[in-house]
C-alpha cells in the first residue's frame, strides 16, 4: 500500500469511530499508544535487534494474539503497566486509558496497525500522517486542543527569524504537541543541509528541550518528535512534565521558540508559607532585561521564563501576546 492510500485508510477509520462518539483526540490517543508499540516491536526484528526494554507479555505480540473482550482486558492491563516504566515509555503511556469501548472497533484498530509495516515509511509520510491528526483535533472545538496547536505557516516564519544552527540547542517552554521542534528539525534538514554523522545525532537526542503541563498534550508531543526520528525508545524523554513558569531550568539553551499562552492565567496557584495566594511572583531564578508594556502579571512570568533559559548570545522568537 502506497503512502497516501495509507494515510486515506487511517483517515476513513477515523471517521467510522467518530459516528461512535469518539473523537479525534480520543483516537489520536489510541493510535498513539498501538503504533507505538507495533514501531518497537519492528524495530525489536531483524536487521534492528533493539532492546525496547517493553515487558515481556505485555508487547505488540500479546496484543495481536487476541480479539474481542480478551484484547479489551489485555489491553487495559498493558497500558497500565506500560506507564509505569521509566523513560519515553513510561512517558508516552503515563495515565494512559483505552477510548474505545467497542472491543469489535479496538480489534479492527489493532489489525489496521498491524497489516503495515510502519518502519518502512520514510518519517515524512509517518509524521505527515500524525500531523494531520493533530491538526484535526485542534480544529474539534470539542476537544480544546486548539491552544496546543501553532499553524504551520507562522512556526516556519519564526523558526526562519532565527536560523537555528546544527549542534545547537532549542527550548520550547510550552511546547504543546512540537510544532516549533518539527519546524526547526525541517530548517536544519532543508535540502541542501548537509548534516555529518555527528551533527545528525546530537539533532536526535540533544537539540531540542521543551515543557509541557498536560499529560496527553505531552504525550502526544513526544509521539509526534518520534516519528520524525527525534528521540530514542530507550532514553530519557525530550520533553519534561513540567510547568515552566515555576519550574527552575536545567540548562542554558541556544534558541528559544514558543507561542506561550498569553492572557492565561497559570493552572497553578503560587502560595506563600502560610497558605494564602500570594500577591507577586518571585521565580526561582535571577531575570534582567525590560519586558514588553501592558504585559500582565502571568505574561510577565511567561517573558521571564522565556528570558531564563536563554544563554549568552542566544537567540528568541517568541509569539507576542499583542499578535494574538
Amino acid at each position: 500500500m502506497n503512502a497516501s492510500s495509507l494515510v486515506q485508510k487511517v483517515w476513513n477509520f477515523c471517521h467510522t469511530l467518530r459516528d461512535d462518539g469518539v473523537g479525534y483526540g480520543d483516537y489520536l490517543e489510541q493510535l498513539t499508544y498501538l503504533l507505538f508499540l507495533k514501531l518497537a516491536h519492528e524495530y525489536a526484528q531483524e536487521p534492528y535487534n533493539r532492546d525496547t526494554h517493553i515487558p515481556k507479555g505485555h508487547d505488540w505480540s500479546s496484543v495481536t494474539s487476541r480479539v474481542g473482550e480478551p484484547l479489551e482486558a489485555h489491553y487495559l492491563a498493558t497500558l497500565h503497566r506500560l506507564g509505569q516504566e521509566p523513560g519515553m515509555l513510561g512517558a508516552i503511556f503515563f495515565k494512559a486509558q483505552n477510548k474505545i469501548q467497542d472491543p469489535a472497533k479496538l480489534s479492527r484498530l489493532v489489525q489496521l496497525i498491524d497489516a503495515e509495516r510502519w518502519i518502512s515509511l520514510d518519517a515524512d509520510t509517518k509524521g505527515d500522517l500524525y500531523e494531520g491528526l493533530l491538526q484535526k483535533n485542534a480544529e474539534d472545538t470539542k476537544s480544546g486542543a486548539g491552544q496546543y496547536f501553532t499553524p504551520r505557516a507562522l512556526i516556519e516564519a519564526m523558526v526562519a527569524c532565527v536560523r537555528p544552527l546544527p549542534m545547537k540547542t532549542i527550548a520550547d517552554p510550552a511546547c504543546g504537541t512540537g510544532g516549533f521542534f518539527l519546524g526547526a528539525y525541517n530548517w536544519l534538514t532543508r535540502p541542501g543541509a548537509r548534516l555529518d554523522k555527528r551533527q545528525k545525532e546530537f539533532l536526535r537526542d540533544r537539540t531540542f528541550h521543551g515543557n509541557e503541563i498536560v499529560p496527553n498534550t505531552r504525550r502526544m508531543c513526544l509521539m509526534n518528535l518520534f516519528l520524525h526520528n527525534i528521540g530514542e525508545l530507550d532514553a530519557e524523554p525530550s520533553v519534561e512534565r513540567s510547568d515552566a513558569l515555576i519550574s527552575e531550568p536545567r540548562r542554558k539553551v541556544d534558541y528559544v521558540l514558543a507561542n506561550p499562552p498569553f492572557g492565561k492565567k497559570s493552572s497553578m496557584t503560587i502560595t506563600n508559607e502560610e497558605g494564602e495566594e500570594a500577591s507577586t511572583w518571585k521565580p526561582h531564578w535571577p531575570h534582567s532585561g525590560t519586558l514588553p508594556s501592558g504585559c500582565g502579571a502571568s505574561d510577565r512570568r511567561r517573558w521571564r521564563t522565556v528570558g531564563c533559559l536563554l544563554g549568552s548570545g542566544g537567540k528568541q522568537s517568541v509569539m507576542d501576546a499583542a499578535a494574538k
